[in-house]
């Protein structure tokens, strides 16, 4: 989900990760669901995506959902 949001932005995942104050390689396991970003991540991603309201509990609960992680 967050890899295709970033893609319809056209961001490479290293704009990304500076975006977030993140390493390279944490975003990358965000980017390829091997583990959940951290609250304060989430609320960063929200805010570059540009999410309105009521699109940001189903977005959590999407990636929240993504069991390749767990």
């Amino acid at each position: 989900m967050i890899k295709e949001m970033r893609n319809k932005k056209n961001y490479t995942q290293e704009e990304m990760a500076d975006k977030l104050g993140i390493s390279l390689r944490h975003y990358v396991r965000i980017d390829n669901e091997k583990i959940i970003p951290r609250p304060d991540v989430f609320a960063n991603l929200i805010n570059i995506f540009g999410m309105k309201e009521k699109e940001i509990g189903k977005f959590i609960i999407e990636v929240l959902e993504n069991k390749k992680y767990l």
